[in-house]
C-alpha cells in the first residue's frame, strides 16, 4: 500500500517549514527596513526570498491535495480559497490604510506610496483584486511589502481552479484568459508554484528508502546553507535583467527568477525526501507546531504594517537590541491579536460566499 502523499508527519513537517519561512521573512525585513545596523544585517543570512519560494512550492502541493481530497466542486474550491485569502487580507489591508492615513495626517510622517491613501476607493479594490504585479503594474499597499507574493499566488489559485475543474473549450478559454490578465512576470514564476502540484502527483506513487531520503534531505539543507553563504543571487539577477526581452515591462518582483528556479529545485528535493525520512518524532510536538503554523499567514502579512507604524511613531535606535526586542514583541502581539479575528472572518466568509454561490446557481462539478 502506498503511503499518503500528505500523511501526518509530513503534514507537520510542512507546517514547521511554513512557520520557519514566515520567521525568515520577518528577519529579512528587519534588515530591509533598517531595523538592524549595517553590521548586524551583514552578519545575518537573508533567506527572505528563499522563504517565499518555499511558500510557493508548498502552496502548489497543498492546493493540489485539497482539490483532490477536500474540494470536490469548483464552487467548494473557490469558496475555500477566497475565504482563506480574504480572512487575512481584508483586516490587514484595511489596517494598513487606516494606520498609514492617521500617521500621515496626524504625525505628518512621510509614507511610501502615500498617493494611494488619497484614493482608497480606487486602490483598495485594486489590491483586493491582486493586480499589483499584472503586466506593467508595480503597486504595493502602504507598508505592505510582502503583498507582492499574494499578487502572484492568488492568480495561481484562479489558474489552477480553471485547469482542474473545467474541461474542454471552457478550460482552454479560462486558462488563456487568466494568463492574458496577469502578464509575463507572473508567467515566469508560475513553474515554481506548479512544481508543488507536480510534486504532489509524484508523491502519490513514489517511495524512497529511508536512508536515501535522509541523505537527500540533508543534502538539500546543505545546499540551501551554501546558497546563503555564497549568495549567487545578485549575479543571476543581473543575467535575468539583461536577458529580459520586454523593455517596456520591468521585471520588478520577478527579477530574481533564475535564482528562484535554483532555490525551487532545492525546496523540491527537501520536500520529496522529507516525506520518507521518518520524521515521526514531530508527532510528539504536534500541538505546538499546529498552533504556531496557524499564525503564519497573519504574521507574514501584518508584520510589515507594525514595522512601518513603529518606525513612524516610536523613537527608535537602529541596531539597539532593546528596541529590536520591543518591535519583535509588538509584531508577535499583533499577529496573535489578529489571528482570532481572521479565524472568525474565515468561517463567516465561507458561509456567506457559499450562500452567494448558491443563489447564483453555481453548480460546477469536477468533470474528468
Amino acid at each position: 500500500m502506498q503511503p499518503s502523499p500528505l500523511d501526518r508527519p509530513f503534514s507537520l513537517y510542512l507546517d514547521l517549514v511554513r512557520t520557519l519561512a514566515a520567521c525568515a521573512v520577518v528577519a529579512a525585513h528587519f534588515g530591509f527596513f533598517h531595523i538592524l545596523s549595517a553590521q548586524q544585517t551583514a552578519a545575518m543570512p537573508d533567506f527572505g526570498r528563499e522563504a517565499v519560494i518555499a511558500f510557493f512550492v508548498l502552496s502548489g502541493f497543498v492546493i493540489a491535495y485539497s482539490a483532490e481530497h477536500k474540494n470536490s466542486t469548483l464552487t467548494d474550491y473557490a469558496v475555500a480559497r477566497a475565504a482563506r485569502l480574504y480572512s487575512v487580507v481584508l483586516p490587514v489591508l484595511l489596517l494598513a490604510f487606516v494606520l498609514a492615513s492617521l500617521v500621515e495626517g496626524l504625525a505628518h510622517a512621510p509614507i511610501e506610496d502615500a498617493y494611494q491613501l488619497h484614493k482608497p476607493w480606487a486602490y483598495i479594490p485594486f489590491h483586493l483584486a491582486f493586480l499589483g504585479d499584472a503586466w506593467s503594474f508595480a503597486e504595493r499597499p502602504p507598508w505592505l511589502v510582502p503583498y507582492w507574493s499574494l499578487d502572484y499566488e492568488a492568480w495561481y489559485y484562479v489558474l489552477f481552479g480553471a485547469a482542474w475543474y473545467l474541461k474542454g473549450r471552457r478550460r482552454l478559454v479560462a486558462v488563456a484568459l487568466v494568463l492574458a490578465i496577469v502578464g509575463p512576470r507572473l508567467w515566469l514564476l508560475l513553474p515554481i508554484w506548479l512544481s508543488g502540484v507536480l510534486l504532489y502527483r509524484w508523491q502519490k506513487t513514489a517511495v524512497l528508502p529511508r536512508g536515501l531520503a535522509r541523505a537527500g534531505w540533508l543534502l538539500s539543507v546543505l545546499l540551501v546553507a551554501a546558497w546563503g553563504w555564497f549568495d549567487p543571487e545578485p549575479a543571476l539577477r543581473a543575467v535575468a535583467n539583461h536577458a529580459w526581452p520586454f523593455p517596456a515591462i520591468r521585471l520588478g518582483s520577478a527579477d530574481r527568477v533564475l535564482a528562484d528556479y535554483a532555490v525551487c529545485a532545492m525546496v523540491l528535493l527537501n520536500f520529496a525526501c522529507a516525506r520518507h525520512a521518518g520524521f515521526g518524532f514531530l508527532l510528539r510536538v504536534a500541538p505546538a507546531i499546529r498552533r504556531l503554523s496557524a499564525h503564519t499567514f497573519t504574521l507574514y502579512l501584518s508584520h510589515a504594517v507594525v514595522i512601518g507604524a513603529w518606525e513612524a511613531l516610536v523613537p527608535f535606535r537602529r541596531g539597539n537590541w532593546v528596541d529590536i526586542g520591543g518591535l519583535a514583541l509588538a509584531i508577535v502581539v499583533t499577529a496573535a491579536a489578529l489571528q482570532p479575528v481572521t479565524e472568525v472572518l474565515q468561517r463567516r466568509l465561507r458561509v456567506r460566499l457559499a450562500a452567494l454561490a448558491g443563489t447564483m446557481g453555481w453548480a460546477a462539478r469536477v468533470v474528468r
